[in-house]
């Protein structure tokens, strides 16, 4: 069963911060159509690695597969992606994210950070075909590899004193 909660969801890095305090990893989550794409940190908050790609299918399901990795990995907050358009702008799939922001919230007490992505599947994108990896494998990674560049840039900003 998936631990019912109120937890937060804040574009705010400081309030973030503040909710999750000093313990635990944080899961990086680049939710795509067909697929969540999860990286995780280290315990320092320092490296984001990738985790794993679920295909999504129920969402009852999926989220009990997301929460249990989450307690597996002692996770204290999510990073979830916040598709933006280029010019700053949100359009339907940032509705989406919010969406999905707001059910996290409802299903678990972990603070979620919606963290811009911009770009993060074309640099993901790029990167593979620079490594000279085929279609194939590119579809394979391109997700977790996307959520491992939204959670690395998050923790980056994280580590950085608020001004």
């Amino acid at each position: 069963a998936v631990p019912a909660g109120a937890g937060l969801t804040t574009e705010d890095v400081a309030a973030f911060r503040q909710a999750v305090g000093g313990k635990g990893r944080l899961l990086g989550i680049d939710a795509g159509t067909k697929t969540y794409g999860l990286a995780l940190s280290d315990v320092t908050r320092s490296i984001a690695s990738a985790l794993e790609t679920i295909r999504r299918q129920k969402f009852a399901a999926d989220m009990e597969h997301l929460f249990a990795l989450a307690a597996r990995h002692g996770v204290g907050g999510l990073v979830l992606g916040m598709p933006r358009n280029l010019d700053g702008s949100e359009g339907p799939r940032a509705q989406a994210t919010r969406a999905l922001a707001r059910n996290l919230n409802r299903l678990s007490p972990l603070p979620v950070l919606l963290w811009d992505e911009r770009l993060t599947t074309a640099l993901a994108e790029r990167m593979l075909i620079d490594a000279d990896q085929s279609r194939k494998r590119r579809g394979e990674v391109i997700d977790k590899l996307a959520a491992t560049l939204i959670l690395q840039s998050a923790l980056d900003r994280l580590r950085q004193p608020d001004f």
